[in-house]
């Protein structure tokens, strides 16, 4: 009798630990994907680095398109964002990134590769991203 229970403990342990590594191994090949279109502006998501939810940017980042389309353009616009991943309460100081499309005359797909270079309190930082973008007419 006091077998089965631990056994079936031990079942549901594999089980969880399986769907656990499959979702990591899965995480690896998901690709964030876009889909915009002719002369549409899109917000990527906010541009900030704190420490102790407070900013130590001097000044806005810097962004360079390193891989991409030519109808594609990356800008960084100056705002107040709430840095969620850290936990902070309180809006910080600065932008969001928008990705605008130009004139598209036919559908396409392409990657766009990009680095965001921080200038802070601690040094010059940077981080890399990446996205395929579908463009439409």
């Amino acid at each position: 009798m006091r077998l089965a229970p631990t056994a079936i403990l031990a079942m549901v342990e594999l089980a969880i630990a399986g769907i656990t590594i499959g979702a990591s191994a899965q995480a690896q090949v998901d690709v964030r994907r876009l889909g915009v279109k002719s002369g549409e502006n899109i917000e990527l998501g906010p541009v900030y680095f704190v420490a102790n939810c407070r900013s130590i940017m001097i000044g806005l980042p810097e962004i360079e398109i390193l891989e991409g389309p030519p109808e594609v353009t990356l800008s960084i616009k100056e705002a107040q964002v709430l840095p969620r991943r850290q936990g902070c309460a309180a809006p910080v100081a600065g932008g969001k990134l928008m990705l605008s499309a130009k004139t598209v005359t036919e559908p396409r797909e392409a990657k766009l590769i990009f680095r965001v270079k921080y200038k802070t309190k601690d040094g010059d930082r940077q981080i890399s991203n990446s996205y395929i973008v579908s463009l439409f007419p």
